[in-house]
């Protein structure tokens, strides 16, 4: 039975629509998929500012989270939106042809506005704006937020003179009013117009389905513009715009982009072009060309720091992963906790071991340290998490069988291998949950210490509004300085039985992730 391709989606119509154009060219090449639709933050708040939101990953985040999860195998996105950095473990399967990438202007007249010094136009865009008041400055941006339909809503139900488009979204809806009017002035956000589809780096199956459908010129002349971004941006937000594309005539690459002042009062742009084959430094060049002409400090002027809450994690995140983390949240973080391998005794694996229980990474770790993937006879193993899992399939051999958490896999043990004996490779510091449950239903357990966790707290500063705990022994060695007037966000349920015994509000992750810990974060703070 061939496998399904489960195709995740924001929930708006067009994204539904991008999703099934996808599913629908998947499936002319005969391969079987299912449209999963998620909503994400920036489709639940229509309100903020995507500015304040943080513009990084607002329409993706969610998306990226259910991959990694395994709830979804690809996901379809428009371009403009993604990060210009993906997630650990999330590449880019494809690029689909570029539709439109011109933005355009919906009047709700005529084109007597443009005679006229004063007008409002509305746009949620920090782009648009700046480009429009750096051609008319004379006239009044407003915020404009939502799907198409809602903004073409708010547009009829608001005394504005107009507001700007993607002509792409409109056009693949339909819903492009006669009158429209192209702004072939306004350069596009990066990768305006075009449809990515992002995989997971390790699912074989669905990116060679998603690389047939790659369209390798769209590619090429987005993958500059987003290297552009990315020179620019720094991890902030700015008003940048770039637009590439190949003259069929010349085979040269002609490129476009421009840094502008929020205010539309300083912009600076650059062209250049380059040979299709010669083009590795064009996106670098042109974001150089800016930069030493005052870019770096027209960014920095840029940057209005607005943190509205903070956290501590009790482990270093990676950029990667702080960048998941919503705008008004300011972030530290330090490891709580220190790790250091023991040395197993070679007579531990000397003989085949019929069960093996890993109930962590670094557990994982730990045995590979002390030995080679040839050396270790393990028959059946057994773990806790998806991370534990693939990282043993990667280093050690296949996992019987995975389980959420220590709980879940004791019951299941309890049951498949009662009246057996099971080699547990653990901490000095690990809970009795495991061992006790598999004592009490006849399985002899033999624990081997391979690795040391040793206690490593800091004090955290009273301004702090959460802490990010990730096992019962980050929540004990952050008990040693700190108080426990914050909320304590919990990577699973037994870090959570710890954390509840000092702090009165405790939240617990849907998954056993830091990547669903973070996603827990913003949830709560954005609701506040």
């Amino acid at each position: 039975m061939q496998k399904t391709i489960k195709i995740g989606t924001r929930d708006s119509q067009l994204a539904m629509w991008q999703a099934n154009k996808v599913r629908k060219e998947l499936e002319e090449l005969e391969y079987e998929c299912e449209i999963v639709p998620i909503k994400s933050t920036g489709d639940i708040d229509l309100d903020t500012p995507l500015r304040e939101l943080g513009i990084t990953g607002v329409f993706t985040k969610n998306l990226d989270l259910a991959m990694l999860s395994g709830e979804i195998d690809i996901a379809v996105h428009s371009l403009k939106d993604v990060p210009t950095v993906l997630p650990e473990g999330i590449i880019q399967g494809a690029v689909l042809k570029r539709a439109n990438y011109n933005d355009i202007l919906v009047l709700k007249d005529n084109e007597e506005f443009f005679g006229q010094p004063n007008g409002v136009i509305a746009t949620g865009s920090l782009r648009r704006r700046a480009q429009w008041l750096n051609r008319y400055p004379t006239r009044e941006v407003v915020g404009l937020r939502g799907n198409v339909n809602t903004r073409l809503e708010k547009l009829e139900e608001n005394d504005w003179d107009g507001a700007i488009f993607a002509a792409a979204g409109l056009e693949r809806l339909g819903k492009r009013p006669e009158g429209a009017i192209n702004l072939s002035w306004m350069i596009p956000a990066p990768a305006q117009g075009a449809i990515m589809i992002t995989v997971l780096g390790d699912n074989d199956f669905s990116k060679d389905a998603c690389e047939q459908l790659n369209h390798y010129e769209t590619q090429l002349c987005v993958g500059i513009e987003r290297e552009f971004l990315n020179l620019l941006e720094g991890g902030c937000t700015a008003p940048i715009g770039a637009i590439a594309y190949v003259d069929p005539k010349t085979e040269e690459i002609n490129f476009k982009g421009l840094l502008l002042s929020e205010d539309g009062k300083k912009k600076i742009s650059v062209t250049k072009n380059a040979k299709v084959g010669r083009h590795r430094f064009l996106a670098k060049d042109c974001a150089d060309y800016v930069i030493n002409r005052g870019g770096k400090e027209l960014m920095e002027k840029n940057v209005v720091e607005k943190k509205d809450f903070a956290i501590y994690s009790t482990k270093k995140l990676s950029e990667i992963q702080k960048e998941l983390v919503d705008s008004s949240i300011d972030v530290a973080d330090s490891d709580f906790i220190k790790i250091r391998f023991n040395r197993i005794a070679p007579k531990v694996v000397k003989n085949e071991i019929e069960n093996v229980i890993i109930t962590s990474q670094n557990g994982v770790e730990a045995i590979t340290n002390s030995f080679t993937s040839e050396e270790l006879n393990f028959k059946n193993i057994y773990c806790v998490g998806r991370r534990t899992k693939k990282l043993i399939e990667q280093r050690i051999g296949k996992v019987v069988k995975s389980e959420r958490n220590a709980t879940k896999l004791a019951a299941y043990l309890s049951t498949e291998i009662k009246g057996q004996s099971a080699t547990y490779f653990c901490s000095d510091l690990r809970l009795d949950t495991l061992p006790n449950t598999l004592n009490e239903n006849g399985i002899t357990v033999n624990e081997v210490e391979a690795y040391k966790t040793t206690l490593s707290s800091s004090k955290v500063d009273d301004t702090i509004n959460g802490v990010l705990f990730y096992s019962p022994s980050t929540v004990e060695s952050y008990m040693q300085e700190n108080t426990t007037d914050k909320v304590a966000f919990c990577i699973g349920e037994s870090t959570a039985k710890e954390a509840r015994k000092h702090f009165e509000n405790v939240q617990v992750a849907k998954l056993p992730t830091v990547e669903s810990v973070l996603q827990l974060v913003n949830s709560h703070f954005i609701q506040e």
